[in-house]
């Protein structure tokens, strides 16, 4: 018989800690940004590596860190301290993460093979390093605080966080590349990193200061193999890993292809900084209104399903943009920001809700492998459009720095169009199979409350 996950929590989260939660993801997207907007371009037009090899380089060591994630969180489900379970694995991993960050952004005097091995080093070290930050991260958001509507709360806040990352990032970044470069985009790309790095670092160090883990795991000491297979007979998981997964792929698309889009098709690289700006102020709006937007629908599972048809739709539209349709282009963009946005927390909610069902199912509770698992998703999935982006690049032959083949300027249309449209309604057929409802919900929770008076046993095991 074990104890369950305590809800001695205040009725309120205070400002200070939802400040606190919310710059960690700022903190994280002072980074992710950059590898997902900006990285792709900086390794093929800056630090010379063709997509043909930029696409194994992204797949495999983005892979190999999407595998350590789980292992960072059976880690940090074991880890007791003062400071709780999650929150010191923020504090050790600033400065080394600080440090790879900007030896990432380093361009070497060395060959073609020489620079792709150093890539597969530095791409390699910096990711296991974020790792070792963002999953205890995101598991805080299941100790923080144990009711269902306050996560949902929470994690709006963290988006915000996230956005205003964005924001920063793709507010700033080409105009420190090019002040602090004056030309040589080499020299520019590593001083800016390092700004954003320092920057990183301090959000960071407050995030760690502000906030409190509250949510108390069962008392038994469970072995990493019990963990692994409650984790796989957790349906609900399961489901949600999929879906959020193939989420990323078709958000990576974008994501990757945008700055290429207007350098090479509409023919104005400024103005990529003014596009993802216009979608990042939408994606602020999204986040925001995710606690309103359940109520609304329904369920949260309805939520994420009419939510990603509207991103798909606005998606598909801007295929019909030529490169002067500049009001198309802008439009479908930031109306389909609003859900892509509202979609991550709640997500974020959700996978919460799916450590509260594996707690209930097996009287277990594992919340840094389950959050250590979505982020496994979307690496997964980040890994595999990263890739994908890179072979349709190769396919359509792109050539760095040169005036694009029609062949080239329609493979970059599509991935900003009905590639992530398709995969869209994927991301619909499979969240079908999302059995978890409100009244679940519900009924877990307030059974695992009465467990805690009784000292029950959980429904199965």
């Amino acid at each position: 018989m074990t104890s369950t996950s305590a809800a001695t929590t205040p009725k309120l989260i205070f400002w200070r800690e939802k400040l606190g939660y919310a710059v960690g993801d700022t903190a994280c997207c002072l980074f992710w940004v950059i590898v997902s907007s900006f990285l792709n371009i900086f390794y093929t037009d800056v630090f010379g590596l063709a997509p043909a090899a930029l696409a194994g380089l992204l797949f495999i060591t983005r892979l190999w860190d999407a595998a350590f994630d789980p292992i960072v969180g059976m880690f940090a489900d074991r880890t007791s301290s003062r400071w709780g379970k999650f929150r010191p694995w923020i504090l050790w991993g600033i400065i080394p993460f600080m440090v790879a960050e900007i030896a990432l952004f380093y361009t070497p005097g060395l060959g073609p093979t020489g620079k792709l091995v150093y890539a597969y080093v530095t791409y390699s070290v910096v990711m296991l390093v974020y790792s070792g930050i963002n999953v205890p991260y995101g598991a805080l958001l299941g100790v923080i605080t144990p009711n269902s509507y306050e996560r949902t709360a929470l994690a709006s806040y963290r988006f915000v966080g996230a956005f205003a990352g964005n924001f920063i990032v793709q507010g700033t970044l080409l105009w420190m590349v090019s002040h602090f470069g004056h030309g040589n985009d080499r020299i520019g790309y590593t001083l800016a990193v390092t700004v954003l790095a320092f920057a990183s670092g301090g959000l960071f160090l407050y995030l760690f200061a502000s906030t409190k883990e509250r949510v108390l795991p069962p008392v038994e000491r469970n072995s990493i193999r019990t963990d692994l297979r409650d984790l796989m007979h957790n349906r609900p998981w399961v489901t949600l890993f999929m879906m959020g997964a193939t989420t990323l792929v078709y958000i990576t698309f974008r994501q990757t292809t945008a700055v290429y889009y207007f350098v090479y098709y509409v023919g104005d690289k400024a103005m990529a900084s003014t596009f993802l700006l216009a979608g990042t102020v939408f994606s602020i709006l999204g986040a925001i209104s995710t606690p309103y937007l359940v109520p609304l629908f329904g369920s949260k599972k309805a939520t994420f399903i009419g939510l990603t048809l509207i991103g798909a739709a606005c998606n598909a539209a801007t295929f019909l943009a030529g490169p002067r349709d500049l009001v198309l282009i802008f439009a479908t963009h930031m109306l389909g920001s609003i859900p892509q946005a509202a979609i991550f927390p709640l997500m974020g909610s959700m996978y919460a809700d799916t450590a509260d069902y594996g707690e209930w199912k097996f009287g277990r509770r594992a919340t840094g492998l389950i959050f250590a698992g979505s982020t496994f998703s979307q690496k997964t999935g980040g890994a595999i459009g990263a890739a994908l982006v890179n072979v349709v690049l190769t396919v359509v032959g792109y050539k760095a720095n040169v005036v694009q083949s029609a062949t080239s300027i329609a493979g970059l249309r599509h991935l900003m169009s009905t590639l992530p449209a398709v995969l869209g309604l994927a991301v619909v057929g499979l969240s079908m199979l999302y059995r978890l409802s409100t009244e679940d919900e519900r009924q877990i929770a307030a059974e695992l409350r009465e467990r805690k008076r009784l000292g029950a046993a959980p429904a199965s095991a």
